[in-house]
Parts: C-alpha cells; sequence; structure tokens
C-alpha cells in the first residue's frame, strides 16, 4: 500500500509504531548510510519516515466500511397535537410547577435592614 493512501491519523500510527521499534534497537529495513544517520541525528521517528516513504514497512490497514442495507427509509408517523390538547398539556404542565416549585416572595429593604441589625447584635455576644 503506497504511503499516499494511508490518512493522516494511520500515518501517525504507523510512523509511531516503528520509531518505537527502531528506539528498541530493531533492525531497520533499508539500508542508510553512516552519514545520512548522522545528518538526521540518529533520530528514530525520522529513520521511521524514511522506511515508510520508501515502502519497505510490511503493513497493511484493513479499513471496514458499514454494511449496505438494500431497504427503503420509511418515514416516522408525524404525532399530530391539536390546539387543545396542547393548551391542555400545558395547563397540566404549569399545575405540576406551581405545585412543585416554592413561591418566592418580593423582599422588602425594611425587614433585610432588621435582619442584618439582628445579625450583627447576635455577632457581638
Amino acid at each position: 500500500m503506497d504511503s499516499q493512501e494511508f490518512t493522516k491519523y494511520e500515518r501517525a500510527r504507523i510512523l509511531g509504531a516503528r520509531a518505537l521499534q527502531i528506539a528498541m534497537n530493531a533492525p531497520l529495513l533499508i539500508k542508510i548510510s553512516p552519514e545520512d544517520l548522522e545528518q538526521i541525528k540518529f533520530d528514530a521517528l525520522k529513520i521511521a519516515e524514511v522506511e515508510l516513504n520508501s515502502n519497505v514497512l510490511p503493513i497493511s490497514i484493513k479499513k471496514p466500511f458499514p454494511k449496505k442495507k438494500e431497504e427503503k427509509l420509511k418515514r416516522a408517523p408525524e404525532a399530530r397535537v391539536t390546539e387543545k390538547k396542547k393548551e391542555s398539556m400545558e395547563a397540566g404542565e404549569e399545575e405540576e410547577i406551581s405545585k412543585d416549585g416554592e413561591i418566592m416572595e418580593l423582599a422588602n429593604p425594611e425587614e433585610e435592614s432588621e435582619d442584618e441589625k439582628s445579625d450583627a447584635g447576635e455577632e457581638g455576644e
């Protein structure tokens, strides 16, 4: 398989795996002169890239494709809701919310100042 046919993810995986093998003293699959090795500073990733680009790596990639179905798609039936039904559903939801929810009252500034004064008095003791 030509290196042009790999996706960038497959290419990264292949290069990483081969570079790890080379770093663990695996034999090189291509003859590289000592001068060239010196030039790339014995970098395992660069050596793996040279091997991949020269198509000497014995690697095959399996790309499973989804199975095709030969049946027609059916439309889902649309649930039709009348205006009366919508209104009754909304009324039911409002009742449920009012039963479960707390009723919040508006705060009066006088009450808040009294609460702060009583809190300050308790802290001083």
